[in-house]
């Protein structure tokens, strides 16, 4: 299983099986032990984000304050329905570490969410990020809503203008409709409040993102 090419996406034909059932996970967010899937309250939105190992990349959205009713870790984007972690970390299911947010857009925009995801890693790496190398840490923007993936496409636009200008190469964060969620293993989630000194590998480019007129920009870009 681990001598599979990892920075290589899995066929089909090659892709481990998986299974029908769920994995077990956890029942409630260990910060503020909301339902972990929901109920959600009305109203309530949802984002999906890659952006390396999720550890570090959720606590980067459950830091944004009350508009964030719950992160979740999980995976997203492969072929292997219902992975484990072990197989996701074998490059045979094609998946990638992401983070689910629900969010009251009332209180947060998706601006907001997509500030903090562009400017809490380096997007220009393709199947890595720093020391974590694979397919499963790649950047992604996973969207629900034709508007959600018009402001994701305007803020890329805007954000690549300004890596270029520090001599950043080109973004490589795919951006598509969101793929099922398959949320992680009940240790995974909110690991670094478990852990508060935990593995993270997650490093910015230390760049400003110009995000805050949304889809308009895309006029501009």
């Amino acid at each position: 299983m681990f001598g599979f090419k990892k920075i290589a996406m899995p066929t089909r034909d090659q892709a481990l099986p998986g299974r029908s059932h769920e994995i077990p996970t956890a029942d409630e967010h260990f910060v503020n032990h909301y339902a972990l899937k929901g109920p959600y309250p009305a109203g309530a939105e949802k984002a999906l984000f890659g952006l390396g190992c999720f550890w570090g990349a959720e606590r980067k959205f459950w830091q944004l304050g009350d508009g964030v009713y719950v992160t979740a870790v999980g995976y997203a984007g492969g072929v292997t329905p219902n992975p484990t972690y072990e197989e996701v970390c074998s490059g045979r299911t094609g998946h990638n570490e992401v983070v689910l947010v629900v969010y009251d857009p009332t209180k947060v925009s998706y601006d907001t969410l997509l500030k903090t995801f562009w400017e809490s890693h380096d997007p220009t790496q393709g199947m890595r990020q720093g020391n974590d190398i694979g397919t499963q840490y790649r950047s992604g923007i996973y969207t629900f809503t034709p508007e959600q993936k018009a402001a994701a496409e305007a803020s890329k636009a805007m954000y690549e203008k300004e890596l270029k200008a520090r001599r950043y190469g080109a973004i490589t964060t795919e951006i598509v409709d969101a793929p099922p969620f398959y949320f992680a293993e009940d240790y995974h989630q909110q690991y670094l409040a478990k852990n508060p000194y935990g593995y993270c590998g997650l490093g910015g480019t230390g760049v400003s993102c110009p995000i805050g007129t949304g889809v308009k920009a895309a006029a501009t870009a």
